[in-house]
C-alpha cells in the first residue's frame, strides 16, 4: 500500500532535519481504514491524503497519524504543498481540511520549495489548575519550571495545543515524560500536542512538542502548534511581528518555522521549506 506514498520532510531544506510526512497525491476512493493503515505502516507523525478536484490547485486534504485522524497538520500541509508545487508550479493553493479552509502560497528558491499556510482563526482559553497539576506530574516538571510571564493556555490553530513556557532552555532540553498517562489525559482534553516553549532573550522561540496521542513521542516540527502559539501571542502585539521557532534540535532533526502575526487578524501565517526524502 505504501507504493503510492511520497516522503517529504518539512520545515527544513536538509533531508536530515525537519519533520517527515507521507503524502498521497490521489487518495480518491480510499476508505478511512485504508488511509489509517497506510499512515500506521509509514509510521511518520502524519501522512496527508489528497482528494483532488478538477483544479489541481484546490483539493480536500485529510491527515492521519499512526493511531488516528487529526483535523489539521501544518508540516504535512507544507509537505503536500511542496509536492504539488513541484508538479504544478509555484503560486496559490487551497486545501479544504476537517479544521477548515487553509490557503497556501508556495515559492521555489534555489530549487527548494517553501510554503506559507494561513491558519483558521486562532483562539485560546485558560487551563484549569487541576489539569495543569496533572500535566506537570506526567512531564516530571515542577510549577517553578514555568515562565510566569507566559501563563499556560490551551491554544487553538486548527487543533488544540497546551502551551507551557519554561523559565530555562535547560528545562526544555531535558524532556522525559510518562507516555501513556499523558496520552490518556490529552485524549480526555482533546489536545493534539503539548507546545513546550522557551522564549530566548534574543527573540528566538525554542519548542518541543510531545505527541503521544498520535503514537509518537515527539514531533520535530509542528506547524499547527506554531499557528496556535502565534494566536496566543497576538493580543500582546500592537504591530505585525515575524517570529522564528526552532524545533527538533534536541532530537537531532533541526527545524525552522517562521510565524507571521497581524494584530488585526486572528489567522496566523506559518512558513517553512520542504524537500523530498531520499529513497
Amino acid at each position: 500500500m505504501t507504493t503510492d506514498v511520497l516522503r517529504y520532510t518539512a520545515f527544513t531544506a536538509d533531508p536530515a532535519g525537519g519533520n517527515p510526512a507521507g503524502v498521497v497525491l490521489d487518495a480518491t476512493g480510499w476508505t478511512d481504514d485504508r488511509m489509517q493503515a497506510v499512515a500506521a505502516e509509514i509510521g511518520y507523525s502524519e501522512t496527508a491524503f489528497v482528494l483532488p478536484g478538477p483544479d489541481p490547485r484546490q483539493a480536500v486534504l485529510r491527515y492521519f497519524s499512526p493511531l488516528a485522524e487529526v483535523a489539521f497538520c501544518g508540516h504535512a500541509t507544507v509537505a503536500t504543498a511542496a509536492a504539488l508545487t513541484e508538479r504544478h508550479g509555484a503560486g496559490d493553493y487551497v486545501f479544504s481540511t476537517p479544521a477548515g479552509v487553509i490557503p497556501v502560497h508556495t515559492r521555489i528558491t534555489d530549487g527548494v520549495a517553501s510554503a506559507t499556510l494561513t491558519s483558521v482563526p486562532t483562539s485560546f482559553t485558560p487551563v484549569s489548575p487541576a489539569v495543569l497539576t496533572e500535566v506537570l506530574t506526567y512531564l516530571n516538571w515542577h510549577p517553578r519550571d514555568l515562565d510566569p510571564g507566559h501563563p499556560p493556555v490551551v491554544a487553538f490553530g486548527g487543533g488544540h495545543h497546551l502551551v507551557l513556557a519554561t523559565r530555562t532552555r535547560k528545562r526544555l532540553a531535558n524532556l522525559s515524560y510518562e507516555f501513556d498517562p499523558l496520552a490518556a489525559l490529552m485524549r480526555q482534553e482533546n489536545w493534539t500536542t503539548l507546545q513546550l516553549v522557551y522564549f530566548d532573550p534574543d527573540g528566538t522561540i525554542h519548542s518541543r512538542n510531545p505527541f503521544p496521542v498520535g503514537g509518537v513521542v515527539e514531533d520535530p516540527a509542528t506547524g499547527a502548534a506554531a499557528a496556535a502559539l502565534g494566536g496566543y501571542l497576538r493580543p500582546n502585539l500592537d504591530r505585525p511581528a515575524l517570529l522564528t521557532i526552532r524545533q527538533g534540535e534536541d532530537m537531532g532533526r533541526p527545524s525552522l518555522l517562521v510565524v507571521e502575526i497581524d494584530p488585526a487578524d486572528p489567522r496566523i501565517r506559518v512558513t517553512g521549506q520542504a524537500v523530498p526524502l531520499p529513497g
